[in-house]
This record gives structure tokens, sequence and C-alpha cells, in this order.
């Protein structure tokens, strides 16, 4: 170490994710409750510290496999959280990450060893550390990214309705969406697919069934809502 490394402060590094899904139709964030103090037994995001022979981006990428046993998971930084007191135990400087994963996919055994929960957007409890503004700047990236981009079907199930397409749109944008302005949009999206599958699930006449392309979506990209 030279003599100008030695003359600062040294601090950790930590990442946190805010993994978002589809729980029974909810959108809902992955949580687990601390084990270690400070503020062991709280509810937590999932997280961990940098380790010295990896990236910001693969300790989150670690932090999240451990978590859901799922490799290559669509993630984006949300930011950089550095208050001084930030977390009591020590000096830590945290990146935060968003996922968005399929609730199918999740390895439940790994959930169930580190004794982890889905619970819902809307009815978060009390979170450790400055954990509510993480997820509250990951929700508005989110928004900006479900505008542009498809971003909703990571997180839908293959085949899925209008409606709970719809009703996803509303809980991200955290507003109403006008149902027939909506599905006309939905309609000039070549890469939004019907089925000829019917869910009669919600009700005697059903509901059609749609899919989303990814060949089509990349041959041509053009979507927005």
């Amino acid at each position: 170490m030279t003599e100008y490394y030695s003359q600062h402060d040294r601090l950790f590094v930590a990442v946190d994710c805010i993994i978002f899904g589809l729980n029974h139709g909810d959108l809902s964030l992955l949580l687990t409750k601390r084990r270690f103090e400070p503020e062991k037994g709280k509810w937590s995001l999932m997280g961990g510290f940098v380790e010295a022979d990896e990236s910001v981006e693969a300790a989150a990428q670690r932090v999240l496999h451990d978590l859901t046993g799922l490799h290559d998971v669509y993630m984006e930084q949300v930011g950089a959280f550095g208050a001084v007191d930030r977390d009591p135990g020590e000096r830590v400087v945290s990146v935060a990450y968003y996922a968005l994963i399929n609730f199918d996919d999740l390895d439940r055994e790994a959930m169930e060893k580190l004794d982890a929960r889905w619970i819902g957007i809307n009815e978060l409890p009390p979170l450790c550390f400055d954990h509510p503004e993480m997820i509250a700047k990951a929700r508005r990236a989110l928004r900006r990214r479900f505008s542009t981009e498809p971003a909703a079907f990571r997180l839908l199930p293959k085949l899925f309705t209008m409606s709970q397409m719809q009703s996803l749109y509303e809980t991200i944008l955290d507003e109403e969406v006008d149902k027939r302005n909506f599905r006309k949009r939905v309609a000039e999206l070549r890469c939004v697919v019907p089925t000829n599958l019917i869910d009669k699930r919600g009700s005697r006449r059903g509901a059609r069934l749609f899919r989303f392309d990814v060949e089509e979506f990349r041959q041509h990209p053009q979507f927005k809502l």
C-alpha cells in the first residue's frame, strides 16, 4: 500500500438486493429477518459485503443466487447509499440493485434456508437502516423502465391474461389505467401475442391468455405503453 492510500480511512462496501416478484398476482418483495445485530430480528433486504476478489455487480449476483437459486436474473443498479450513520455497526456504503424474478422459478429450499418471505409492496413492515429509501428509489426506476421496455414480462407468468398485465402496470405506476386505452396500446405491440388458450379460473366465460414473443421483440424492439 502506498503512503497516499494509507492516509485515508477504510470502510466497508456492501450490496443490497431489492427483489420484486408476483406472489399470487400481487407485486411483492422478497425479505428476510436479520440474524445478527444491529437491528437483529428486523425485516431486511437481502444483502452482503463485497469480497476483495469480486466486483460490486458480482457480489449482488452472488447474494441474489444465495437467496433464489437463480442465475442470469435481470438486475439494474439503483444507486449508492452512503450516509455516515446509515449502519450503526460500522461505516458502510451500500450499492443497491433491483431484480425482477418469476415467482415459479424460485428455489424453495434456498428461500426456506434463509427464512425469506414474500411481502406485498403495499404491506411492508418496518425495515432496518435506509432500506425504505432504497425501495422507493427502485420503484421510481421501475416505473421508468416499464413505460419504455418490456420488463413486466419478467414478472408475469409465461401465459397471462390482459387483466393480469394491466393490474401489474397499475401497481407499478401506482395509478389506475384506462382499460380500453391500455388494451388498445397493447394490441399494437407485436411482441404480445394472443394464444388460443382460455383461463377460466376467474369466470365461466374465461379470459384469453397471451404470451410474450422474445424473438418478435428482438426484430421489432419498439415498445411503449
